[in-house]
């Protein structure tokens, strides 16, 4: 086998390899004796079937797997001898091969960058912990009775109040306009929720079942319809019900309702979730921060092949998120060039930040069991319905 480098650019490589035709021929001389060998011709036992004959009728059919092995077993093999990782899969072009010549290709490849993680013993990181308070448990054990709270009809005449649940009509318009998903029929609100529009919510209180009113509202400039962002709406609003709350009180029978024994062990399970919570909160801030330090501390060349993959990734999910709320990018406040170039970086940084993770994972002897692995990988894959088996 002859290996020639013909480009060495960065941590672009490009060899030229010719396999020798004796050794082609010899690859296909054992494959045209594994088929002798179980193969049934007539006039002939198994074994004993001359090569003249299985070459005519089978060589052809087995070259295509003679070539694709030699192709393979030659170029992990000059890549191995060169010390060689590639990124990505290698692009291979057969340049020229007749039956009976040299088999003559190029194999084109981005090479995984060498560099030295560093010591990740000295990162200094704090983490952080918290008990969870007294004052937490009940806090939070009040909230779940205010949200299993029961609505019953208002007094007649009764003006509504913040807490209170009004059944509503209403169609709101812009300019005159009326706009997409601005309307609706039996509409339950609890007024004081913050659920709706800023300014609805507070334009419904003092009203009356079977009162007619125009609400003003306006759109948050953050709002997840560009079209609506800061603009100010007139609501038709016709309320139809008016309900008050009945509080739910804070004891054994609030806990049967979650399936508790009783008030001490909902406490207890809510002081479980909570210091859940936050061992999770802390973790992610850990990781944040070692990230981050990691990003701070290592600037070297990435494969652009794998750098085009990653972005490729998170620009389908940004064209997904787009396409389903019907939204241009003339309508948004970024510029599209101005995000390609953004969120290109964002790919060069994980991609710079996958490597060294792996490279301290090999220094330090550190495998990820496969249903880690497996979970991993299912997490990822929701991140793009639709897109599962593709990811």
């Amino acid at each position: 086998m002859q290996v020639t480098e013909i480009l060495s650019e960065g941590l672009k490589r490009e060899y030229r390899i010719v396999v020798p035709a004796t050794d082609i021929q010899g690859r296909i001389d054992e494959k045209l004796d594994e088929i002798g060998d179980t193969a049934d011709i007539k006039g002939f036992r198994r074994g004993k079937v001359p090569r003249s004959l299985l070459r005519r009728r089978f060589e052809k059919s087995v070259l295509g797997d003679v070539l694709r092995e030699a192709i393979d077993r030659s170029s992990k093999q000059a890549m191995l001898d060169r010390g060689v990782k590639p990124a990505l899969t290698p692009q291979v072009d057969i340049a020229k091969f007749e039956p009976g010549d040299d088999l003559q290709y190029t194999v084109a490849l981005e090479m995984l960058p060498e560099f030295d993680p560093g010591d990740v013993k000295a990162l200094k990181i704090t983490r952080l912990t918290a008990d969870v308070s007294d004052a937490a448990v009940e806090k939070a054990v009040a909230g779940l009775a205010e949200r299993e709270k029961n609505f019953v009809a208002a007094a007649e005449g009764h003006e509504a109040e913040e807490g209170d649940s009004v059944r509503i009509d209403f169609e709101g318009r812009i300019d005159g306009e009326a706009f997409e998903r601005g309307t609706a029929e039996d509409f339950d609100l609890e007024l004081g929720s913050g659920s709706f529009v800023p300014g609805f919510e507070e334009g419904l209180v003092g009203a009356k079942k079977g009162e007619s009113r125009d609400v003003e509202a306006t759109f948050p400039e953050a709002y997840s319809d560009p079209r609506l962002a800061g603009k100010t709406a007139v609501f038709a609003v016709t309320v139809t019900d008016v309900r008050v709350a009945e509080a739910v009180a804070v004891d054994d029978d609030l806990a049967a309702r979650f399936g508790m024994a009783d008030l001490a062990a909902l406490k207890a399970a809510v002081r479980e979730r909570a210091q859940r919570d936050y061992r999770a909160a802390s973790r992610m801030k850990l990781k944040r921060e070692i990230l981050d330090m990691l990003a701070d501390t290592h600037d070297f060349a990435v494969p652009v092949g794998m750098v085009d993959r990653e972005f490729d990734s998170i620009w389908q999910q940004i064209e997904q998120d787009l396409k389903r709320t019907g939204t241009t990018w003339d309508e948004t406040d970024e510029d599209e060039d101005s995000a390609r170039e953004e969120y290109r970086g964002i790919a060069e940084r994980r991609v710079r930040l996958g490597l060294v993770l792996s490279e301290i994972g090999r220094r330090n002897n550190v495998n990820v069991p496969q249903d880690e692995l497996n979970r991993a990988m299912m997490n990822r894959a929701l991140m793009f319905p639709g897109e599962e088996q593709n990811v």
